[in-house]
């Protein structure tokens, strides 16, 4: 199949968006189908870099469009749509209701992933008329929660047949034969001792303060904090040498195709999300968010310490996973340093989150979304799976 992807992500870039659309593209072709990516932008990147920097290994073409950022992007669908139509695709896929909009009135066939509540002027008034235009169409939701939300706060009255709930993913095969944490650390320098890793955005609501509150109460643990824009990384390196500690390690932007070994240095991950998290554009995504750092941490195969929000719930359990009430540092405390104390728990934490990785790859998440198309029949079957 002939899949034409279009995203407002720029590329490259260390933005989790612009990360889950590669990672997404790759699947598509991994699964045999011929993908072609419509990003804005003027910088050309050589695929080598690309694969470096996302840590990718099946290639896709990508259309660079020039595009003005004051015009909302609009200009970017205006001249990349007759692109894409001369390229005769037998599916859109896309991240923007403008275009998911485009494809019906065009009769195209339609996957439109949906991450957030639809903002700006425009937003609600464009979704809401996907929801009830006709044409072959699929949405792509990444937790129940948002659909829920989508559904009772914005009156978008999605048919479950339409919906499937499609939390990001991991490629597996990355996370294969992760050496011990005692012998990552090693190949990458490390003190050796016992270590909790987190990585990731140093956005607002993401526990940067519990994890330095963390640090200061847990001397005897190695805190390796992995990715960072280079104005946050240098800003917390100042307040972890102003308060004098020397178990917190900064690392600073690490390329995707490393990620793992530094993920694999820990004995525990930690995800110590806020009630409130912000995104690379701001908001809110506490009650809805799909962080794929989450899928990273169980392909990784080790304990999960993280913050008990109902959505993680949709993924994370008892069993593969120890949780903590967002923001109090007592309780965070008090279980990273039982996980410490006891390396049989976190052997059996981190066994159960390997096995259940198996259910996130990017391959599978992209079959799940395709599910019932076929180029004989030209359409989609019902999806209804919430």
């Amino acid at each position: 199949m002939r899949i034409a992807c279009l995203s407002t992500s720029q590329i490259p870039s260390s933005t989790a968006n612009s990360i889950q659309v590669m990672k997404m593209c790759q699947a598509l072709v991994q699964l045999g189908h011929l993908v072609r990516l419509w990003v804005p932008g003027s910088m050309h990147a050589a695929w080598p870099q690309l694969a470096a920097h996302y840590g990718l290994r099946d290639a896709f073409h990508i259309n660079w469009v020039a595009a003005h950022p004051a015009l909302k992007r609009y200009d970017f669908v205006a001249k990349a749509w007759p692109q894409v139509l001369a390229w005769s695709p037998d599916l859109i896929y896309t991240w923007m209701p403008q275009v998911g909009l485009l494809a019906l009135w065009a009769g195209r066939p339609l996957v439109l992933e949906i991450h957030d509540r639809p903002s700006g002027r425009f937003g609600p008034r464009l979704l809401r008329q996907i929801v009830q235009a006709k044409g072959k169409k699929r949405f792509a939701v990444i937790t129940r929660a948002l659909y829920w939300v989508l559904r009772e706060e914005w009156g978008l009255a999605i048919p479950e047949a339409q919906a499937v709930i499609a939390p990001n993913g991991v490629d597996l095969e990355r996370y294969q034969d992760l050496p011990a944490p005692p012998e990552a650390r090693c190949q990458l320098g490390l003190t050796e001792c016992f270590t909790a890793v987190y990585s990731g955005h140093f956005y607002p609501g993401r526990g940067m303060g519990l994890l330095l509150e963390m640090a200061r109460r847990l001397p005897h643990i190695q805190f390796l904090w992995v990715g960072g824009r280079e104005e946050a990384v240098a800003h917390w390196r100042r307040v972890v040498a102003e308060q004098g500690l020397q178990n917190v390690i900064l690392t600073g932007f690490v390329e995707n195709r490393l990620l793992p070994l530094y993920q694999a240095a820990g004995e525990v991950l930690l995800m110590p999300y806020e009630r409130a998290v912000a995104g690379s554009s701001g908001g809110n995504s506490a009650d809805i968010c799909s962080p794929m750092k989450m899928f990273e941490y169980l392909a990784c195969g080790r304990a999960i310490l993280t913050s008990d929000l109902p959505v993680l719930h949709e993924v994370l359990n008892d069993k593969n996973a120890r949780f903590c009430p967002p923001e109090e540092v007592d309780a965070w405390v008090q279980a990273l340093d039982d996980l410490a104390a006891h390396p049989e728990m976190c052997r059996t934490l981190g066994e159960q989150a390997r096995t259940d990785a198996a259910r996130y790859t990017w391959v599978a998440r992209a079959q799940r979304i395709l599910a019932g198309w076929t180029l004989d029949q030209t359409s989609f079957m019902e999806a209804g799976d919430l």
